[in-house]
């Protein structure tokens, strides 16, 4: 059957990350100020009693999830970062959710980029809507299904917010991912890293390093969102930082499929078996080529239907199990970068139709070490070269892109409408971008 497909009206609304990390993600991770109190010793007792109204902790709701960490307070934060009076925090959503607050006004661009969730003041989170709930339902068009026989987490990234791959699901079965619509903070995208089987997100939502494959050095990434006529964009890719650095080479145990259930999507077949496909190998009529050399296919998915993200294991087994990575080829772990030790200031948020009577702080957390990171860019692909058959290797975080579709091997073409809001920032970011990717020929 030939379904003849223009794409051209098919827009993807990304948050474009870069091979480094955004200029909001290595201020997150820079260190705090301490205040320094010149209080006597019999004022101590005034002054914990200032610092606990000072900052904030997570309500307690049933749409919230409580990320763990010493200082966060179950924000959706490094858990070295304390959510302080005037910053905006934001929160985890469940598994289908999407966040609803932020501060109203902002736009893709640092610092306001990093104001999502609840405000704190004087010690209480507050909704910048207070009549809008925490958490509202995605669009529904998306599953994660786990066919490994253990845990497979997905982690998506906070945006609005500093970009960390800190929002968890861990998929037993199957659950629905948070899919957002044009409703969304700057109609941005969803953006994952899928860790190895066995990993939940305990382990794998976190910083890692390239000693092992799990959080932003899993290799593979996914991302997805709704736009306007009720098509939504799927896409799949191995994560750069995989394919580019101390993983290079080397095939994961498992692999990932976009499927469609109820049919009609165009873009399949979709897929990244490591065996067949070999590193860095993508299995689509079109794919294409993407940041740091990163392949990835993008499906359409026709309003009213759905799609699943499958994870599977190459060697056809539903045990549990392994882990999901062999050894990398070398035992020079190449270790992340440092960052800058730089004292916390309050900057004054940008102005908006919220009044506040106190200035918008940003989060610098204190953490000694950077974490290698393509912050928002899940979805934002440079190149739209035909793969290259490199060795084996897991793919980091990609960013989802459009799914072209062709019955030759052209790639779709990519054109950036908007957003370039932070391309003249350090670290080479180019964030909101909204791509449109157009058909070079039909999908039959």
């Amino acid at each position: 059957m030939r379904l003849s497909v223009a794409l051209g009206s098919a827009t993807l609304f990304l948050a474009a990350q870069p091979a480094t990390a955004t200029q909001a993600h290595r201020r997150a991770h820079d260190q705090l100020r301490r205040h320094q109190h010149g209080h006597h010793a019999d004022s101590s007792n005034h002054t914990n009693e200032l610092t606990k109204r000072s900052s904030c902790t997570l309500p307690a709701h049933p749409d919230l999830v409580n990320v763990p960490g010493a200082k966060n307070g179950g924000f959706a934060m490094a858990g070295d970062v304390e959510c302080k009076d005037g910053m905006y925090c934001p929160i985890a959503c469940v598994s289908g959710k999407v966040m609803a607050q932020w501060k109203e006004g902002t736009k893709y661009a640092y610092p306001e980029s990093m104001y999502g969730g609840l405000r704190c003041n004087n010690g209480v989170a507050e909704k910048p809507f207070p009549d809008k709930p925490y958490c509202v339902d995605g669009t529904g068009a998306v599953k994660a299904v786990n066919k490994c026989g253990s845990v497979v987490s997905f982690c998506q990234t906070v945006l609005p917010g500093d970009e960390a791959m800190v929002i968890p699901t861990d998929v037993d079965d199957a659950k629905t991912l948070a899919v957002p619509g044009m409703s969304y903070w700057a109609q941005t995208a969803a953006h994952y890293y899928i860790n190895p089987p066995g990993v939940a997100s305990g382990e794998g939502c976190v910083w890692g390093t390239s000693a092992k494959p799990v959080g932003n050095w899993s290799p593979y990434v996914a991302g997805a969102n709704t736009v306007a006529d009720g098509n939504t964009f799927v896409k799949i890719a191995w994560n750069p930082i995989y394919t580019g650095e101390g993983y290079a080479g080397v095939k994961p145990t498992f692999g990932v499929k976009i499927e469609c259930p109820d049919g009609g999507c165009n873009g399949l077949p979709c897929g990244i078996n490591p065996e067949t496909d070999g590193f860095n190998g993508v299995s689509s009529p079109v794919k294409a080529n993407g940041v740091g050399g990163a392949n990835f296919c993008v499906v359409t998915v026709p309003k009213g239907k759905t799609a699943n993200i499958v994870v599977y294991n190459l060697d056809g087994s539903s045990g549990g199990g392994g882990g999901g990575v062999k050894a990398p080829p070398s035992s020079t772990e190449k270790p992340a970068p440092t960052s800058t030790s730089e004292a916390a200031s309050s900057t004054a948020a940008p102005t908006s139709s919220e009044a506040s009577s106190s200035s918008t702080s940003v989060a610098k957390p204190s953490t000694s070490r950077g974490p290698k990171f393509i912050p928002g860019g899940i979805f934002h692909e440079n190149s739209t070269e035909t793969e290259t058959d490199a060795p084996s290797s897991y793919g980091s975080t990609t960013r989802p892109t459009l799914g072209a579709s062709s019955t030759a091997a052209a790639a779709p073409k990519e054109t950036i409408l908007k957003g370039e809001a932070a391309a003249g920032q350090p670290g080479g970011a180019i964030a909101g971008l909204i791509v449109a990717f157009v058909a070079a020929a039909a999908l039959f």
